[in-house]
């Protein structure tokens, strides 16, 4: 089969053995595969969890009809179905993901390209703004780094989940300006000094009940000024950097709880959880076209390179996807 592949001198589509799924796995003739900003690091020859190194075939989440399924996976799971799934190696025609992380599209009429746009994101914020965050009925929330395609689905979800006030923060202009077709109220420019200050305003002085925090160091102690008190920052992603000052006073202050997330530690029962509960709350809105990413551009498996040197020029909004 063809996969982009890690090399020496970069990415190259090459042909390698079809995978065989483990007791435990669902094999899926892949038709589309989503970009995340975490292959970027990958393709530079990084590790990404487990993952990673000369000789890795890209991808993190794809969408196709099962081919053929280990012996634990449960019934449920059949050859011939259309699924979406996370999973490594999605950038081939073939690719394999533990029956916990598959998702079926039986019941609805979306495309290969948008179900492939998904899975990551779904998983992502459900599990940041909903287990983690605690989000509630009629709490506040500001989705930094608002405009990527995670933040652009934290807000939806956000509002599926009754949130009465959306912020979302980009330190673009251009990209601010579509943030309420995705849930946004309130569109924060991160790139203005004074933009606590705004949070603060839009929330009568409080400050906010969420912050689910994409960015980071760059905005660490504005977080803390503009969250309320007994609030919740969730430490999503490090796109300002990773390292950084934080003012403890401030945050014992106003008695922040501070977490941090990622999929690179958890187990494979974790996981699915997380999948679960995302399903359990949130599938009618997927099937129903209601929780969605905007399609930045497609392209052929054969320019997987391209599309990632599209991704790293950081001129994209919304998803970029391989259409294997």
């Amino acid at each position: 089969m063809k996969a982009a592949v890690v090399t020496e001198s970069g990415i190259e589509v090459r042909d390698v053995p079809e995978p065989r799924p483990k007791p435990n796995e669902v094999l899926v003739r892949v038709r589309a595969a989503g970009l995340n900003r975490a292959d970027l690091a990958v393709a530079a020859g990084h590790a990404h969890g487990s993952i990673g190194g000369v000789g890795t075939i890209m991808g993190m989440e794809f969408a196709g009809e099962v081919v053929e399924v280990g012996v634990e996976v449960p019934d449920s799971i059949r050859p011939g179905m259309r699924v979406m799934a996370s999973g490594a190696a999605g950038y081939a025609e073939y690719a394999v993901a533990d029956w916990g992380r598959v998702s079926s599209l039986s019941d609805s009429n979306m495309g290969w390209v948008q179900a492939a746009t998904l899975p990551i994101a779904l998983q992502t914020m459900h599990d940041a703004v909903v287990t983690n965050g605690t989000l509630k009925p009629g709490q506040s929330i500001l989705i930094q780094g608002a405009s990527s395609g995670v933040g652009l689905m934290g807000m939806q979800v956000a509002k599926v989940m009754g949130a009465a006030l959306v912020l979302g923060s980009s330190s673009d202009a251009g990209r601010r300006a579509r943030l309420a077709e995705f849930g946004c109220d309130v569109a924060v420019d991160t790139g203005d000094a004074g933009w606590p200050d705004r949070v603060l305003e839009a929330t009568g002085g409080r400050g906010v009940d969420v912050i689910v925090d994409q960015v980071s160091a760059s905005v660490a102690n504005g977080n803390l000024r503009a969250c309320a008190i007994l609030g919740r920052i969730v430490n999503v992603g490090r796109l300002g950097g990773a390292k950084g000052e934080f003012d403890f006073d401030l945050h014992a202050m106003r008695r922040i709880s501070y977490i941090g997330v990622t999929f690179r530690t958890r187990s494979l029962e974790e996981v699915r959880e997380i999948n679960r509960r995302m399903r359990t709350d949130l599938w009618p809105a997927v099937e129903s076209g209601k929780l969605r990413l905007p399609l930045d551009r497609t392209f052929p498996l054969a320019e997987a390179a391209a599309a990632l040197a599209h991704m790293k020029a950081n001129a994209h909004f919304g998803k970029i996807v391989l259409e294997c």
